[in-house]
């Protein structure tokens, strides 16, 4: 998606959405993103309760930029569409500032923030998402309609990670057989060369954006990105990518079959659903929310069962502090610490890469603003996964114990071994000193691990009955056999505040005054959790363009001081 200026503001669109034709009204609720002219918002139907995704186009601004034939032709696909891989298309409707489409909710965002967190994910659930798009793209092909537009950022998923194919404004259809398109469309890296040169195009370019989703994902970059757009077009044109040799035979294959220039060589989509890659093993009906930021686990890549679980009660202890007194003290002392006694390499470039974005946030010099940014000006799609809810020190005598926002928990022994439950209560993951991992439950466990167990429970016990969770009710709970939570890599303390950094990359600091931070290096955001525990998520870019409020300034400028440490224990 791309960004838009703030220049056409929330005031111009109602609190309550009325459809006149319908008769119903929709509250409007939380910002959801912008993209194009668009902005969303969820939005609930104030007779049933149901939530959707408002999309809401302002009028002036499609005019503007004579979008509105584009928008009839979205509308009018989209709406003769109904699949479970395509996002649900459930009415529009206009008033004289705006046109407010109403659609499927996708809490889960898009593939492109997986894929930011995640950068390259197993052939598991790369078989799992790609049978998905191609389930999407062949009802699509079926009914005589291109997408043109098959990227990350188009393909949604839900709460139970399904993928829907969304956003239309590209799409078109093929009126008679052998009808090649001319227009010139997509998206640079997943563009398909005749597109490109203007020979006219047909289902082909859908395959061919399917094997750049793929490559992607396997890969962790696209196959023809550069730093130039003329390069990349020279690199499409001459069909020019480098497969890797950690890419498995039979996934190459498939990519390769799709990436080639002449789009008659390509297979159409019903013959992907029969390339070895697709057949060789088993496709699971879902996979577990942790596999957002985490990958799986390879001894248990099997089918899920999900548990819920109802939030713990909440408790609350008072104190202030000044963010006069923060700035006063950032090169405050540790107090207490821990960490794991053999480093991956990749933890310590997460927190390189984290306080590089700090060092050159700061010396943007952002404006220091009142209050912070609005609603208009946060980014809800890189908000953290997960973060920690409660935590409490016990490093004199055993550790440090800590639960996570999904319930999960975990205890890093002053041996700098690790216990971690899932949120089932059942799912115990053991990581030794080296970093490797054990699997077990609460009922099956080696003799020599009977006494951290039980220190485990006593952790979780201890944190049920007296600690306030933080953020709670903000994240689906789930846990299953192949769910591998981040867990908590390195920790200290200091007069100010706790520092915590997870095997995820994110880096959180509890302050005394009860707010929060997480620090989000491969998102470049930052959040904060007030003490009412609302959530606002600001890219890097957006506060050194904008500004923020001089308490959350100080904070940043407190944890930049704190990443240095981190490094130095890291080193």
């Amino acid at each position: 998606m791309s960004s838009i200026k703030p220049d056409d503001k929330s005031s111009d669109i109602p609190e309550k959405l009325y459809d006149a034709t319908a008769r119903r009204t929709y509250k409007r609720l939380r910002f959801f993103g912008k993209g194009g002219f668009a902005k969303c918002y969820e939005i609930m139907d104030v007779v049933t309760g149901e939530v959707y995704a408002g999309k809401i186009v302002s009028k002036k601004l499609m005019m503007k930029h004579n979008q509105k034939e584009k928008m009839t032709q979205e509308i009018t696909i989209h709406k003769s569409l109904n699949h479970r891989n395509i996002v649900g298309f459930h009415s529009f409707f206009d008033d004289p500032l705006n046109i407010y489409i109403v659609l499927e909710l996708c809490k889960k965002r898009s593939m492109m923030e997986l894929h930011k967190r995640r950068k390259v994910i197993t052939d598991y659930e790369c078989r799992y998402y790609i049978h998905q798009v191609l389930t999407g793209v062949k009802y699509l092909h079926d009914r005589h309609i291109i997408h043109r537009d098959l990227k990350l950022g188009n393909l949604f998923l839900n709460d139970d990670l399904h993928v829907k194919i969304g956003d239309f404004g590209l799409a078109t259809k093929i009126e008679f057989e052998g009808e090649r398109k001319k227009t010139l469309c997509g998206t640079p890296n997943y563009i398909a060369p005749e597109i490109l040169n203007k020979k006219g195009h047909s289902y082909e370019v859908d395959v061919w954006s399917i094997g750049c989703v793929m490559f992607t994902l396997l890969v962790g970059q696209p196959p023809f990105e550069t730093k130039s757009l003329k390069d990349t077009y020279t690199k499409i044109r001459k069909c020019d990518y480098r497969l890797p040799s950690t890419v498995r035979t039979n996934a190459a294959e498939m990519i390769c079959s799709m990436l080639q220039s002449d789009p008659l060589k390509r297979p159409s989509v019903t013959q992907m659903f029969d390339f070895d890659f697709m057949c060789s093993a088993h496709i699971p009906a879902s996979l577990p929310i942790s596999c957002l930021t985490m990958a799986p686990r390879a001894d248990q890549l099997e089918n899920v069962d999900r548990m819920g679980r109802k939030p713990l009660s909440e408790v609350n202890d008072d104190t202030r502090l000044e963010s006069s007194f923060l700035k006063n003290n950032l090169h405050d002392a540790i107090t207490a610490s821990g960490t794991m006694s053999r480093h991956n390499e990749g933890y310590r470039t997460d927190i390189e890469n984290l306080y590089k974005q700090l060092s050159t946030l700061i010396a943007s010099k952002p404006p220091k603003l009142a209050t912070n940014l609005d609603d208009e000006n946060t980014d809800p799609a890189v908000q953290p996964l997960f973060w920690v809810s409660k935590w409490v020190d016990y490093s004199d005598k055993y550790g440090f114990g800590y639960q996570l926002c999904d319930e999960g928990m975990g205890v890093m022994f002053n041996d700098t071994t690790k216990l971690i439950m899932l949120a089932n209560g059942l799912n115990v993951h053991f990581i030794d000193k080296e970093g490797v991992e054990t699997y077990m439950d609460i009922h099956n466990y080696p003799p020599q691990m009977e006494k951290k167990m039980k220190l485990l429970s006593y952790f979780k016990r201890y944190m049920t009955e007296h600690l306030v969770k933080a953020g709670a009710g903000a994240v689906n709970i789930e846990s299953d056999q192949l769910s591998r939570i981040p867990h908590l890599h390195t920790w200290f303390r200091t007069m100010c505040a706790v520092v915590m950094h997870l095997t995820n990359g994110t880096v959180q600091l509890n302050f005394s005054d009860h707010q929060k931070i997480i620090l989000c290096p491969l998102m470049r955001a930052v959040t904060l959790m007030d003490n009412n525990k609302n959530f606002r998520t600001y890219r890097f870019s957006t506060i050194q363009e904008q500004g923020c409020s001089s308490d959350l300034y100080q904070k940043i400028r407190y944890a930049h001081e704190k990443l240095k440490k981190l490094l130095e224990k890291l080193s």
